[in-house]
C-alpha cells in the first residue's frame, strides 16, 4: 500500500510531508486496516494481523465486515450499526471505543471515514486497532490503588470516630489523663489520615506529569539534623545515627523544601524501620555532567537489606520491603519527586549489607535567577 498522497482531499491541500520513504504499515505499533471505496480490505498491517489472529493475506480483498467482525458489548454488529458507506454523510468516522472480536476477546477501535469531497461519498474507510493489555492494567493499578488507601483509610477513621463518639457520650467518666490520651491518639490518626490523602494527591499529580516543583534556598545538612532530632524525640537513640558530611563545600543547592523533606523523611523512616544497626546519612557534592553540579545524598543501614531480585520493583508502586505495614507507595513517591526536580536515585548494598539509597539533586537555580 503506498501511503503517500498528493493534490487535494475533501478540498483541502494535502498536508507536506518530508523527503524520504514514508513507514511501511507494518512498521506502525497499532493495528491498521483500510478498505476502499467498495468496502474491499486494500490493506491489514502486521499488527491488526497479531491483535485479530488473522492473517493479512486471508483478510485482503475480502468486505471489511468480514475480514473484521466486530461487536460492542452488547452483541450487536458493529458495522451495521455505524453503516460508515451509507449512513449520515456528515460523519468523519468513529472515535476509539471498546469492542469485541470473534471470541470475546476486546480491542480498542477508532475510524476515519475520508470522502472525496465534504458530504460526498467515502472513498476509503481506516481503522484503527489497539490491544486492551496497557489499558487494562493501568486500570488494574487504580483500583489497586483505591483499595490500598480505602483500607489503610479504614483503621484511623475507625479509631478517630470510636474515640471521640466514646468522649461525647461519656466525658465526665474519664479523668484528665485518660481524656488526653484519647485526643492524643485521634490526633495521631488524623494527622494519619493526611499523610495518606497527600499520597494520593502526589500519585495523581506524578501520573499526570503535573507534579510541581517550587524552588528555594535549601540547606541539605540542616534538613538531615531536623529529620534526625525528630526520630530521636520519638524514641531512638541518638546514637544510631550517624552523619557524614563532605569536606569540601557543598554547592548552593535549590529546591522544593517540603517535598526534599518528604524524600529525607521516607528514607530515614525506612532505614530505622525497616534496618538495623547504625543509619548513616551522607551529604557531598556531586558532579552530574562537566558543566552541572549538584548534591548527593546517601542513607544507609546495617539490616538484611533488599534481595537482588527485588532491586528493579523497589521504585514502583505497593512495594514493600517487609510486611511491617505500610501502603508501598513511599518510594514511588520518593522517585516522583526526585524526578521532578531532575535528580536521579539509585538502590543498591550498602557496606555492612544493608540497603543503600542515594539520590542526587542538580543545583538547578529558579528560572528568574538562572541567566545561562
Amino acid at each position: 500500500m503506498n501511503v503517500r498522497t498528493s493534490g487535494s482531499v475533501a478540498g483541502r491541500s494535502a498536508p507536506a510531508v518530508a523527503d524520504g520513504p514514508l513507514p511501511h504499515p507494518d512498521d506502525l505499533p497499532d493495528g491498521l486496516v483500510v478498505a476502499d471505496e467498495s468496502g474491499l480490505v486494500t490493506c491489514f498491517n502486521a499488527a491488526a494481523a497479531r491483535i485479530t489472529g488473522l492473517g493479512s493475506a486471508e483478510a485482503l480483498g475480502r468486505p471489511l465486515e468480514k475480514a473484521l467482525p466486530l461487536e460492542d458489548l452488547d452483541g450487536r454488529r458493529w458495522w451495521a450499526l455505524t453503516d460508515p458507506y451509507g449512513g449520515l454523510a456528515i460523519r468523519a468516522g468513529q472515535p476509539e471505543r471498546n469492542l469485541l472480536l470473534p471470541g470475546g476477546r476486546q480491542v480498542l477501535v477508532s475510524a476515519r471515514y475520508v470522502r472525496e469531497q465534504p458530504t460526498g461519498r467515502v472513498v476509503r474507510v481506516v481503522v484503527q486497532l489497539r490491544g486492551t493489555e496497557a489499558r487494562r492494567r493501568t486500570e488494574a493499578s487504580h483500583a489497586e490503588l483505591i483499595a490500598t488507601v480505602a483500607h489503610e483509610l479504614r483503621s484511623p477513621l475507625t479509631s478517630v470516630k470510636g474515640f471521640t463518639a466514646t468522649l461525647l457520650a461519656k466525658w465526665e467518666r474519664f479523668t484528665d489523663d485518660q481524656k488526653r490520651l484519647m485526643l492524643e491518639t485521634v490526633d495521631a490518626d488524623a494527622d494519619r489520615v493526611t499523610r495518606l490523602i497527600a499520597e494520593l494527591l502526589d500519585i495523581s499529580r506524578i501520573d499526570s506529569g503535573r507534579l510541581e516543583v517550587h524552588r528555594q534556598p535549601v540547606d541539605m545538612v540542616a534538613a538531615v539534623h531536623r529529620h534526625i532530632e525528630a526520630h530521636t524525640r520519638a524514641g531512638q537513640p541518638r546514637e544510631r545515627f550517624v552523619v557524614k558530611v563532605a569536606d569540601q563545600p557543598l554547592p548552593a543547592l535549590w529546591a522544593d523544601p517540603d517535598k526534599v523533606d518528604q524524600v529525607l523523611g521516607n528514607l530515614l523512616e525506612n532505614a530505622v524501620r525497616h534496618g538495623e544497626g547504625k543509619v548513616t546519612i551522607e551529604v557531598a557534592p556531586a558532579l552530574l555532567t562537566a558543566r552541572r553540579e549538584g548534591t548527593a545524598v546517601t542513607v544507609s543501614d546495617e539490616g538484611p537489606g533488599i534481595p537482588e531480585e527485588s532491586m528493579k520493583r523497589v521504585f514502583t508502586r505497593f512495594w514493600r520491603g517487609s510486611k511491617r505495614g505500610g501502603t508501598g507507595l513511599g518510594l514511588y513517591i520518593v522517585k516522583g519527586i526526585i524526578d521532578a526536580h531532575g535528580g536521579t536515585i539509585t538502590v543498591g548494598r550498602a557496606a555492612r549489607g544493608g540497603a543503600l539509597f542515594r539520590f542526587t539533586l542538580p543545583v538547578g537555580a529558579p528560572a528568574f535567577l538562572d541567566r545561562t
